[in-house]
């Protein structure tokens, strides 16, 4: 914990409500209390999340807020939501917008977390509970498959182009992407298995004429998501 995180858990929580804007990197989590306008930065690990969490559940913040960083936030978003903490997510462009809306031009992770703070005292985002394990769990099986598929999509317009060598190869890694998606196919299949609530989901969804299982797993997904 840096001597700036010490400061703020020594400070009461205010009267008025207190926002928090987290920056998320892959090394440091910085943060900012608005509006008291302290700082602190923690390192992105198990203890620094910890520290982190622990000094926020002090504070008693009415809403936090991160932004989307292509996963990097999910650990921290889920300690905190475990935690009972308000806790939202945004899309990047939504703090990109409202920092030019301030004009805020310089980008350092702490005027980041500035922004976002920010951002959480005068927009207010929705604050949505954490996803439960079973949902990452299917969630996770379905992007990768879906991600297998744009690969093998990719590589069968490639072949289509290709000639000799280059042909031989893309019929190769064709082949084990197929026993890939193959293999995705069945980890989506244990993975409802191990759920009733995805079997009664899914089954209702598919018995629709013309839905298929892996689009009405998708849609099962869909209608029980929260975040």
């Amino acid at each position: 914990m840096t001597p700036s995180a010490s400061n703020i858990e020594s400070t009461k929580a205010p009267a008025s409500a207190l926002y928090i804007g987290i920056d998320v990197s892959k090394a440091t989590l910085d943060m900012e209390a608005y509006p008291l306008s302290h700082v602190a930065q923690f390192s992105n690990d198990e203890p620094g999340r910890q520290q982190l969490t622990t000094l926020l559940l002090s504070l008693k913040p009415k809403l936090i807020v991160l932004e989307a960083t292509g996963g990097l936030e999910s650990p921290i978003a889920g300690d905190l939501a475990r935690a009972g903490l308000a806790v939202a997510v945004i899309n990047p462009r939504q703090a990109r917008d409202f920092a030019k809306a301030l004009g805020v031009l310089a980008k350092t992770d702490q005027v980041d977390a500035q922004v976002l703070a920010r951002f959480a005292e005068a927009i207010k985002p929705e604050a949505r509970p954490l996803k439960s394990h079973e949902i990452m769990a299917l969630d996770s099986v379905l992007t990768r498959r879906r991600q297998i598929i744009e690969m093998i999509t990719a590589e069968s317009n490639r072949q289509n182009q290709a000639t000799g060598k280059i042909a031989k190869q893309i019929a190769h890694h064709l082949i084990w992407l197929r026993k890939r998606l193959a293999e995705a196919d069945k980890d989506l299949g244990d993975t409802i298995q191990q759920s009733p609530l995805w079997q009664a989901k899914a089954e209702l969804i598919i018995s629709v004429p013309g839905v298929g299982k892996v689009t009405g797993t998708s849609s099962a997904v869909k209608s029980t998501r929260c975040l």
